[in-house]
């Protein structure tokens, strides 16, 4: 039982940097998809690119929510 222990830190750990490094690379992919496929009319592309640097993943999320299938249908892109 004590053994089992140990070997559930270390699982701990690799999940939480798995989720981490998705997490990171997922708001890395939105940060680059505002920067390169949205609009420059007005202030658009601006707000959203502070909105996703400053809430790192919430922001990300909620671009790919919200905005992303907006600009798809809009653009086509």
């Amino acid at each position: 039982m004590f053994m089992s222990e140990f070997v559930a830190v270390p699982n701990f750990i690799f999940l939480f940097f798995g989720i981490f490094i998705v997490g990171t690379l997922f708001w890395l992919w939105m940060l680059i998809d505002c920067a390169v496929n949205e609009t420059t009319q007005g202030n658009e592309k601006v707000v959203w690119i502070i909105i996703i640097v400053f809430t790192h993943l919430l922001g990300a999320i909620v671009y790919y929510l919200v905005r992303r299938p907006k600009r798809k249908q809009t653009l086509g892109n």
